[in-house]
């Protein structure tokens, strides 16, 4: 499969969770999921099965550790891409203060919309604003795109 069309498969994916209720630690497209949720439920649909098993994580998870944890798994399986690179299919991470981890996941459908899921929403697309792109701190390839 070329690099486009899993590209494609990827952004149509992240599409299909939209309506999703948020649930914390969740990734069952329909029922419930985080922003983690959703990146690894579309990992499980375009790519496999998931190469890690999940942690256990708290909301606070990264204020508690201050570790960059979300960017180094992702490292692991995935390419970096340089944020003025990004792509519709990329991964995208964001920070939510200056000084801590990033702890925000969103994938990019379009060059100016991304899907995501945050507490107290279903996962939704939206306009990747300013105000996203002042705090996205890492992005990422899935394998073959």
């Amino acid at each position: 499969m070329e690099a486009g069309d899993r590209r494609a498969l990827v952004v149509a994916e992240a599409r299909a969770w939209i309506g999703t209720p948020y649930l914390h630690r969740a990734s069952c497209r329909g029922h419930g999921a985080d922003c983690l949720g959703l990146v690894r439920g579309v990992w499980r649909a375009v790519v496999g099965a998931e190469p890690q098993g999940l942690p256990p994580y708290a909301p606070d998870w990264a204020e508690a550790t201050k570790a960059e944890q979300m960017a180094d798994a992702a490292g692991r399986h995935m390419r970096a891409v340089a944020s003025e690179a990004i792509a519709p299919g990329d991964v995208l991470l964001f920070r939510w203060r200056e000084g801590f981890p990033a702890k925000h996941a969103a994938i990019l459908v379009a060059p100016d919309r991304m899907v995501h899921a945050h507490d107290e929403a279903a996962v939704a697309e939206v306009c990747l604003a300013p105000w996203w792109r002042r705090r996205l701190a890492f992005a990422f390839a899935f394998p073959g795109t």
